[in-house]
């Protein structure tokens, strides 16, 4: 067993930084203090990060680190560690390794024991999850979809009657042609899209994947595509009934073991009441 304690030396880190994902006052102080501190920022594009320390008035050098050059700087950056230098990591917006690169660098920092730090702040995921109106957690994320559609669709099969909120990523111009492949494999159930999240046009669409796949949306700015689980009611009322009277066997009311049901499935307490009394025992 391995033990990372993160601050027991300072002058050897790699820092994994979160940045805005549009609004640029969207990020901490720790955030903001670290990038100061560092003794170099990598970077997916130096021209997008140079607007965010720019605008900070931050001039700690910055280096790009992207998918196609990652793999040669691995051991350059590794020693630069080593020699006691504190590095941090920063994607083009929101928090790295998150569909962006970073994972190698991370798993090989810590095969050198080089403790990996990550400072928290914007997600894109979560931020449009919480405003999304769907079921919250459980969710998962599946991130882009293959572009060859029979890689698409194979990915897409594998979640064919998950009952949890799924999140996908998507450019603006695939959008239609996904959620038509979304339609054919996985059916008909809620969607929400977002787009320019803390933006001046940030936009969240609701409807139903039926009727939002012939839709036509705006071709500026990348999608979350935020898919609703697949809705079983028998084994949802069952789950229902079942828990409500355990909570009851518990010491609750039954009024109480309602509310508290209601709550954990992140829906109104009257469909839980519903749900409850078509099978309630007499």
């Amino acid at each position: 067993m391995k033990v990372q304690e993160s601050f027991k030396d300072e002058n050897i880190q790699l820092y994994i930084v979160s940045t805005p994902i549009g609004n640029l006052s969207d990020i901490t102080f720790r955030a903001l203090a670290t990038l100061k501190s560092v003794d170099l920022i990598l970077c997916e594009d130096t021209r997008v990060t140079i607007k965010l320390l720019r605008h900070y008035d931050i001039s700690t050098p910055l280096e790009s680190y992207q998918k196609f050059n990652e793999k040669e700087k691995l051991e350059e950056i590794i020693e630069f560690l080593k020699e006691g230098k504190r590095v941090a990591l920063v994607s083009d917006a929101g928090t790295p390794l998150v569909n962006d690169p970073g994972f190698i660098l991370v798993k090989e920092a810590i095969e050198h024991e080089i403790p990996v730090i990550a400072i928290p702040g914007a997600s894109s995921i979560l931020t449009s999850l919480v405003a999304s109106g769907l079921l919250p957690q459980p969710f998962t994320f599946v991130g882009f979809l293959p572009r060859k559609q029979s890689e698409a669709r194979f990915i897409l099969e594998r979640y064919k009657g998950r009952e949890e909120t799924l999140v996908f990523f998507e450019s603006p111009l695939r959008i239609s042609k996904t959620l038509e492949e979304m339609y054919d494999v996985l059916g008909d159930r809620r969607l929400v899209l977002a787009r320019e999240l803390t933006k001046k046009f940030e936009t969240f669409y609701r409807g139903s994947l039926k009727t939002m796949k012939d839709a036509e949306f705006d071709t500026r700015g990348e999608y979350v595509i935020l898919l609703e689980g697949e809705f079983k009611k028998e084994e949802m009322i069952l789950d229902i009934v079942t828990q409500v009277n355990l909570f009851i066997e518990e010491g609750l009311s039954e009024k109480e073991a309602l509310k508290k049901v209601a709550k954990m499935l992140g829906v109104h307490k009257s469909e839980v009441y519903k749900a409850y009394k078509i099978v309630k025992p007499e």
